[in-house]
């Protein structure tokens, strides 16, 4: 398993260049490329020829590439689905940025959609030991969903997890919107998650943020993953996560859970995984999000 926090840091772009090519390589061209919402993006057109991709912010968010770095290391550690090669993390004039392979995307594959599935399903098969070494869920490290933080203690349990580094964080950020019935709810509901969650068969090493603008197709047309949220949880949520905003194409599904198996219940602990992203886009994007929060909370802290 390849190591997952070997990726070179410089002082500049310029260095970072130098130390990827071995010799004075200079941009000649950058173009802006959509990124998402927290960073800005450009594809660098260089003078040997090649491209690169490139995500800048400022320099108060280095340690945002740092994570972004070490999680799609991790998720390459697995062998199980591409993600893009990063080059390096650094600052330069007033920036961070984090350099990285340039993809050229092109049509999906007639069978995209079942490798996606099946691959996701073998990175959740994948040893998780080098990611939480004191335990079996979180991550060695804290790392960031969107522009969200993201806390990773690592614990034996995963209920445990999901309630104290996932739902506790938020709720915790978010309380300026719940009233005293609210908060009493939310405490019911953190005090009994084993009544609706269950420990895992086994950990999974999670993408953590996988909705449809997180993958993509590589130049060939297969799949690939982007802009993780990585941790080890249980591989539920990063399924649950991929039907907030719509779902993917019903060959995913069936060849996930046709590789994995589906353990019986999921339907009902849905809505409660992804609580966790309701409750951050509330904290994140604001009230828009507060009644879908709450329809969740009375939900599962109803008896």
């Amino acid at each position: 398993m390849e190591a997952i926090s070997d990726t070179p840091k410089y002082g500049s772009l310029k260095e970072a260049l130098i130390g990827i090519y071995g010799e004075d390589v200079r941009v000649k061209d950058r173009r802006a490329v959509h990124g998402g919402d927290a960073n800005e993006a450009y594809s660098l057109y260089l003078s040997n020829g090649e491209t690169l991709f490139i995500k800048a912010n400022s320099v108060e968010r280095a340690d945002f590439f740092r994570a972004e770095a070490e999680g799609i290391s991790a998720i390459r550690s697995t062998g199980a689905i591409r993600v893009p090669r990063i080059y390096a993390t650094g600052a330069d004039e007033g920036y961070s940025f984090l350099l990285m392979e340039y993809i050229d995307s092109v049509r999906a594959v007639e069978s995209f959609w079942e490798k996606l599935g099946t691959d996701l399903a073998r990175m959740h098969k994948a040893d998780t030991a080098a990611f939480s070494k004191s335990g079996k869920y979180g991550f060695n490290r804290d790392n960031y969903i969107g522009a969200g933080y993201q806390k990773n203690a690592v614990k034996d349990s995963f209920i445990e997890f999901f309630a104290e580094c996932r739902l506790r964080p938020q709720f915790e950020l978010a309380e300026k919107y719940f009233d005293d019935d609210m908060v009493r709810k939310i405490n019911r509901l953190l005090d009994t998650l084993d009544r609706y969650l269950i420990e895992p068969d086994m950990p999974s090493l999670l993408h953590g943020d996988l909705w449809s603008g997180n993958f993509m197709a590589d130049e060939k047309g297969m799949p690939m993953l982007i802009d993780p949220a990585v941790y080890v949880g249980c591989n539920e949520a990063d399924i649950a996560m991929t039907e907030l905003f719509g779902g993917f194409d019903k060959r995913f599904y069936d060849s996930y859970f046709g590789f994995i198996g589906m353990v019986p219940g999921y339907d009902d602990r849905r809505d409660l995984y992804n609580l966790y992203h309701l409750l951050n886009h509330l904290n994140l994007f604001g009230s828009s999000y507060l009644y879908a929060v709450v329809r969740t909370i009375e939900r599962y802290s109803f008896f």
